[in-house]
């Protein structure tokens, strides 16, 4: 006896704004009672959701539907339309000659039989595409055409529902706008974004869709201009949106800065280890270079083995192990934070400076590192004076960003602080935010450390040596 043809069913939704499938689950069900009727066997299911027909997106499902066509595991593709299963032309022309080399017919649940072995089925199915396509790009181009004229307005486009705003997108959803303030300050202050999400996935908040939280969407989320009443064409503001909005303009420009900074990307915005990397300076180098986190070799713990160290970005002249140096300037931090003066660290918004003037002076400095970068390259000036030049630019651009961070009420230590236990506020922070922290207090320079060990000292708990006289802590307030 011939077994039934297996049936493949394809489903696709172009646009799921609740992240419900519903579109994809009712195109599968009509689909399953189709192969009933016809007596087909079904093999599989592929589910493509919310990918549109002229979007990009990569359709992973489709591929692989293919894929299982070429081995020859299909017999029948089932689709509700030629639509669902094709989104143009190049698309199309893959599945006319996949199907065609494997004998494979097209059933659709809104359509006939469409077999592509046959020159009148390919004709077909190139006028049932060309049809669609074309009812595709007219409804492309009204839908263009409305959000044209919504933006020029200021209205809300339409779309999936925003994050921190209701259904309508005009109305504030309350609690999703306190995150979205939350996250946006602490962006601005420099805390990574792969924490942030980490701690929003943590606490159990999903995205608009009810998806967990990564630190893409975090970053699509604090850099989008509707969140300060503003409204984008083409990613650019051209003006102010007919909605409320949750931020303060001057807060969401900072953190786009931030997040848009030269350099930032997925490696520099990986979860956070070492409170120190990027923020002790190192002693020995007067070109304001760094320290960095490392595995290094140590004989504390025995032979061979190896422990969290930092070492200087410009080379191995300079090592510490981390732990008792992290311990040491967190004492220091601790002891700054718990005194009754700590609180007038937070200024009161009459003593904030202008904003605008200090965003352009950062702007300034800005240009004026690139424009350092070029005269070296030129070969204008030497690498001692591109040296100095850099460490003066770069200490004016680290004040300048505290000065940013104080007119918009962005400090790192709300919430630290002003709290009632400053070490356990310091202990819930994730590193990320400790940093921004010691940043905003002090700098840390590490120095080599003093040669010999005092009489009377030996190692306890395996821990090795560590001399306090070897770091020099410089208050900024």
């Amino acid at each position: 006896m011939t077994p039934p043809p297996r049936a493949a069913i394809y489903a696709r939704i172009s646009s799921d704004r609740e992240g419900r499938e519903l579109g994809v689950e009712r195109q599968e069900l009509e689909a399953l009672e189709l192969i009933e009727r016809r007596g087909w066997q079904h093999a599989r299911t592929w589910r493509e959701n919310d990918v549109t027909a002229t979007g990009k997106k990569p359709r992973p499902q489709f591929r692989e539907l293919l894929a299982a066509v070429r081995r020859g595991e299909v017999d029948v593709i089932v689709a509700w339309n030629l639509h669902r299963l094709t989104r143009n032309a190049r698309d199309r022309l893959e599945l006319i000659e996949v199907c065609r080399d494997r004998g494979v017919l097209i059933a659709l649940v809104r359509g006939s039989d469409l077999d592509p072995t046959t020159p009148g089925g390919r004709l077909h199915l190139g006028v049932l595409g060309e049809v669609a396509q074309h009812e595709v790009d007219e409804l492309t181009d009204r839908v263009l055409s409305q959000k044209r004229q919504a933006a020029a307005s200021g209205a809300y486009r339409g779309g999936r529902r925003p994050y921190g705003y209701e259904r309508d997108g005009i109305t504030v959803r309350s609690a999703e706008a306190r995150i979205v303030v939350d996250l946006t300050a602490r962006a601005a202050a420099g805390e990574s974004l792969h924490a942030l999400a980490r701690e929003l996935n943590r606490d159990g908040q999903t995205t608009s869709t009810g998806k967990p939280w990564s630190h893409r969407s975090v970053r699509n989320l604090v850099l989008r201009a509707r969140n300060a009443g503003l409204i984008e064409h083409d990613r650019e503001v051209i003006g102010p949106a007919g909605w409320e909005p949750i931020v303060d303009a001057a807060l969401w420009r900072n953190a786009v800065r931030v997040l848009t900074a030269e350099g930032r990307g997925p490696r520099w915005d990986r979860v956070e280890k070492y409170l120190g990397s990027g923020v002790y300076e190192c002693g020995r180098c007067d070109d304001g270079a760094t320290l960095k986190g490392r595995m290094t070799r140590t004989n504390s713990n025995g032979p061979g083995t190896t422990a969290p160290a930092y070492e200087c970005t410009n080379g191995p002249h300079l090592t510490r192990i981390a732990e008792p140096l992290d311990e040491f300037v967190t004492a220091v931090v601790l002891e700054r934070l718990s005194r009754p003066d700590a609180r007038l660290l937070l200024a009161p918004e009459a003593e904030r400076p202008d904003l605008d003037r200090l965003l352009a002076e950062r702007r300034d400095v800005d240009g004026r590192l690139s424009e350092l970068a070029a005269l070296f390259a030129d070969g204008t000036i030497t690498g001692p004076q591109l040296a100095e030049g850099t460490r003066k630019l770069r200490a004016e651009g680290e004040r300048l960003d505290q000065a940013v961070a104080a007119a918009q009420g962005v400090s790192p230590l709300a919430g630290v602080a002003d709290a009632e236990d400053v070490r356990e506020a310091w202990g819930a922070a994730v590193v990320s935010r400790r940093k921004a922290i010691v940043r905003a207090l002090m700098r840390v320079v590490v120095l080599p450390a003093p040669k010999g060990r005092p009489a009377g000292w030996s190692p306890k708990d395996g821990r090795g040596y560590f001399d306090p006289r070897a770091v020099r802590i410089i208050p900024r307030v």
